[in-house]
């Protein structure tokens, strides 16, 4: 029965309906890991935080980082992987919300197709969020950058605002424990656009590795 309601409810509703669910969800995780596990989320780096049409590349290192930016943006368009577009109730959602599905397998038809769908959520001034080592990594893992992400900062000409993170160390990519501490997410500086792709691809790479390794090195403390 909660299910046939949960579907109901994301067929029935408009984007801002689904978004606020997706939303409410997801400050209920944050507040019951603070309450039940002695996990608190913070946000750091809110002068960079974006309010309006941008790209933010995340670091990704677990579960969290799917949650989290519900929470820390205001009207966040995740890029994803389209077979969890199938998935009951998630997928619902994902849809209603107009997430931006992406197939990895694609090639250069699906980049094609992910940038015009991240040009048209620009239009409502929405926050799209890419991973852009597309897959989870371990806190000090060798990081591992794919194309795609300087495909849509080329398309979109929009600003990109880096995203680091610790929350690797709190909510692995494996395994079933939670771990007390203060996960950060830091907002750091955008890069403009207009620049030449490995120059993009450094300054994002740089800047968020840099500062998710300091953030790993303050968690372990």
């Amino acid at each position: 029965m909660v299910v046939l309601r949960s579907a109901l409810f994301a067929v029935c509703v408009a984007r801002r309906g689904a978004l606020w669910a997706i939303a409410t969800w997801s400050r209920g995780i944050v507040w019951g890991l603070r309450v039940i596990v002695g996990l608190r989320v913070e946000m750091r780096g809110r002068q960079h935080r974006p309010s309006g049409p941008a790209l933010v590349a995340s670091k990704h290192q677990g579960e969290l980082d799917g949650i989290a930016p519900f929470v820390l943006l205001d009207d966040p368009c995740f890029v994803l992987k389209r077979e969890l577009m199938r998935l009951p109730i998630l997928g619902w959602y994902a849809a209603r919300s107009r997430m931006i599905p992406v197939n990895r397998e694609g090639g250069s038809k699906a980049v094609k197709a992910l940038s015009a769908a991240a040009r048209d959520r620009l239009t409502e001034a929405r926050q799209i969020v890419i991973f852009p080592e597309g897959t989870r990594q371990l806190p000090g893992a060798a990081p591992d950058y794919k194309s795609g992400v300087s495909a849509l900062y080329r398309d979109m000409d929009a600003p990109c605002v880096p995203l680091a993170t610790n929350s690797g160390l709190f909510w692995p990519p494996r395994g079933l424990l939670r771990y007390p501490g203060v996960c950060v997410y830091e907002f750091l500086e955008p890069i403009p656009p207009g620049l030449k792709r490995a120059d993009f691809m450094r300054q994002l790479e740089e800047r968020i590795e840099t500062a998710s390794t300091a953030l790993a090195a303050e968690g372990r403390r």
